[in-house]
């Protein structure tokens, strides 16, 4: 333990968002700030961006967490921007005696930003995703940009940084030989199971956003997967947790097929409403189309509640699921595969339980956060 007398040195956790914007990242760095708290010789301080159209810099404590928030000057699909942020975190570092800097990406600016103006700090780069191309009809300018971004501005970012993480073997830092892999985690004393799945009503959920620029989280997939599972199970139901700009899209599409009446769109869910939520389903579905997807901090979550998950065969996936064991994996983007593994798991209740006890010990032996973000502590120590 450090003497009492030693001061404290400071953790400026950079991020995008933070919560109460709810994401992987947003969780992720927020376990980061937490436990660098709870240390007796570091200090936790966060620099994020405003999550409404506020051009003024807000200051708050949040779990005994300083939390800095930046006005925002436009967004550009999910990603925030203003030019006054190289000043302002160069600011923010001197001002706050921030003695290493901790960014996330990938969503382009702030993150790189923090990376650049560190100055003499070491900075660590978590970098949470595959490439972002999205490959879909009509984004032909976003692709050019974003290869642009992930060829010739990413790699100098990558070197610039002291230390790399990657999230999963299929984030794009996870080529570089120096990256180190840090998983996202769960809190298994918060997550845990309830009723077996066997027991429970057939409910399939999905948490995650839901934004037209998030296209590629494959929510259209899942409702037209769960229009072909509706006709042979007349009980089941789907909810989509979470918020954006597609859920009204995908009401429509629910409403097309027949299926508005058994879909439920309860919004975004926090605390104990969320945890019932995972814990309460049948199983947990992340239909995710590309390799932007490259961990799925949902299907962690649902594997500690002993909720059986059906999952793509893309990005991370696969390395969190095992096939046959913890889960099923199916094709990306294939709504009558999806319709049909989820049909196995409520048809077949000794195969959901077995999946599910399968699924905790998972999550309590690889994915529990204290051990997660006890490799970061240590790392910011030595650097």
């Amino acid at each position: 333990m450090t003497p009492p007398s030693q001061e404290r040195r400071t953790v400026a956790v950079v991020t995008p968002y933070y919560p109460p914007k709810i994401g992987g990242v947003e969780q992720y760095s927020a376990r980061v700030a937490a436990a660098v708290a709870a240390t007796d010789d570091l200090r936790a301080l966060v620099i994020t961006t405003r999550l409404d159209r506020g051009l003024r810099t807000e200051v708050t404590t949040e779990d005994g967490v300083t939390v800095v928030r930046l006005g925002v000057w436009l967004r550009l699909s999910n990603t925030p921007l203003s030019p006054l942020w190289p000043l302002q975190l160069r600011r923010w570092l001197r001002r706050t005696g921030a003695d290493v800097v901790h960014a996330h990406a990938p969503v382009p600016g702030i993150g790189d930003l923090a990376v650049a103006m560190s100055g003499p700090r070491p900075a660590v780069l978590t970098y949470h995703a595959g490439s972002m191309h999205k490959g879909e009809p009509g984004s032909g300018a976003a692709d050019r940009l974003i290869r642009l971004y992930e060829t010739s501005v990413l790699p100098r970012v990558f070197s610039r940084a002291q230390r790399l993480v990657a999230v999963s073997p299929v984030s794009l830092a996870a080529a570089r030989r120096d990256a180190v892999c840090i998983t996202p985690g769960v809190d298994t004393d918060r997550f845990t199971p309830g009723a077996p799945a066997s027991r429970r009503p057939p409910t399939l959920v999905y948490v995650g956003r839901m934004d037209r620029s998030s296209a590629w989280k494959g929510t259209d997939v899942l409702v037209r997967a769960f229009a072909l599972l509706a006709a042979e199970h007349p009980t089941v139901r789907l909810r989509l947790v979470g918020d954006g700009d597609a859920l009204s899209d995908l009401r429509a599409l629910a409403a097309e097929l027949g299926v508005a009446d058994r879909l439920e769109t309860p919004g975004a869910l926090s605390g104990a409403a969320l945890t019932d939520a995972v814990r309460t389903a049948a199983l947990l579905a992340l239909p995710s189309l590309t390799e932007a997807e490259s961990f799925g901090m949902a299907l962690v979550e649902a594997m500690a509640c002993a909720t059986p998950v059906v999952g793509s065969a893309v990005g991370g996936i696969p390395h969190v699921v095992e096939h046959e064991k913890t889960g099923l994996l199916v094709p990306p983007g294939d709504p009558t595969a999806l319709a049909a593994a989820c049909a196995r798991l409520l048809s077949d209740g000794g195969l959901a339980d077995r999946m599910g006890a399968a699924g905790r010990r998972a999550a309590e032996q690889r994915y529990s956060w204290p051990a997660l973000t006890a490799r970061y502590v240590d790392m910011f120590r030595a650097l």
